[in-house]
């Protein structure tokens, strides 16, 4: 383990200003995206998508890194160049999702635990040697009556440890996305309970497994209200719940927090990544890495229309654009009114 070169990745990832765009969808869930626009989800549908996506003119200046799915990063250019070739000429770094996924937890229902640990050092080896230098693996945890267990959160995180050890033993910089999920009736307070509960249990597991923590980043929710709560909390209460409950859960040696968009909009998982670096004074980057919240925008604009690319692309360098002034604490409603 080159724990330099490790290390380098990981804050080459979280540079001020820029952020990480997951583009891992599996073929489930990239399907659901094209079925809500019409689209069939054929391979070439699904390359010529990200093709626009991936060359986007100055989207470097915003994007630092990209989540691939296993199908992605074995794609090419219309013109034959390698999609992580073509992300590097650019200066943009490539990274793989890890895992296959969450399925039920034998005896826990309404619990899933993620698997993929079968054969995980061959396949990492693999992807790092098509061109991915850093790992994602995405546990769920629920959250509702009697849930999440204590079985359920030592599980997942046992596998996210177990993953991140094996992303280092091979060179790659793992991404530990351990996801609290937005659906339910659970107050801001709840989720803030769960969420510190989990990820104090992650970090002890990667330490037990011997992970060098800087040369990681986080890739966690934020602290939000369950999408059925009757009281949604503001932007502000969001931003404060959020900061303090990682300033008791998240080790100041990680280089960074990349935060998932989760289910809520492009514009309010902006305003909630601004109000929190407006804070300030965090051990940590507080990033970005977002999927629907870059992509639904580009994706409705798009429409599986090559005549589209150019305006889809204009919306998608926007929306980057607004999470880099978000990382600064310096995102405006004006932005928005000066792109529309």
């Amino acid at each position: 383990m080159n724990t330099y070169e490790l290390e380098s990745v990981a804050q080459a990832l979280v540079p001020a200003g820029k952020g990480i765009l997951a583009a891992d969808e599996g073929s489930a869930t990239i399907k659901k995206r094209f079925d809500s626009i019409n689209v069939e989800s054929t391979e070439a549908n699904r390359r010529a998508y990200r093709e626009m996506l991936f060359t986007t003119p100055g989207t470097e200046e915003f994007i630092s890194g990209v989540i691939l799915f296993d199908e992605t990063l074995r794609q090419t250019t219309q013109e034959g160049t390698p999609f992580p070739e073509l992300l590097a000429n650019k200066g943009i770094i490539s990274g793989i999702k890890a895992d296959t996924g969450p399925n039920d937890l034998a005896g826990f229902p309404g619990e899933t635990v993620t698997e993929g640990l079968d054969g995980l050092r061959e396949r990492l080896t693999e992807f790092r040697d098509l061109g991915a230098k850093f790992g994602k693996w995405r546990a769920v945890i629920n959250v509702g009556d009697g849930l999440p267990t204590q079985c359920g959160i030592d599980s997942n995180a046992h596998a996210l440890a177990r993953y991140a050890a094996l992303c280092q033993e091979v060179g790659l910089v793992p991404i530990v996305e351990p996801e609290v999920l937005m659906e339910g009736s659970h107050t801001i307070k709840r989720c803030e309970e769960v969420t510190e509960t989990a990820l104090k249990r992650v970090y002890s597991e990667l330490h037990v497994h011997r992970v060098v923590l800087e040369g990681t980043l986080l890739k966690p929710n934020m602290v939000l209200s369950g999408t059925n709560c009757p009281v949604q909390a503001s932007v502000e209460e969001v931003a404060e719940a959020t900061v303090r409950c990682f300033r008791r859960s998240v080790p100041a040696a990680v280089p960074g927090v990349v935060f998932l968009s989760g289910g809520q909009s492009a514009k309010l998982a902006t305003e909630h990544l601004n109000a929190m670096n407006a804070i300030g004074n965090c051990p940590w980057e507080l990033s970005f890495s977002y999927g629907r919240a870059l992509q639904g925008p580009t994706l409705e604009a798009w429409g599986g229309n090559a005549a589209n690319a150019s305006k889809a692309q204009k919306i998608f360098y926007h929306r980057a654009r607004c999470n880099s002034a978000a990382r600064y604490g310096k995102y405006t409603q004006q932005m928005e009114a000066l792109a529309a």
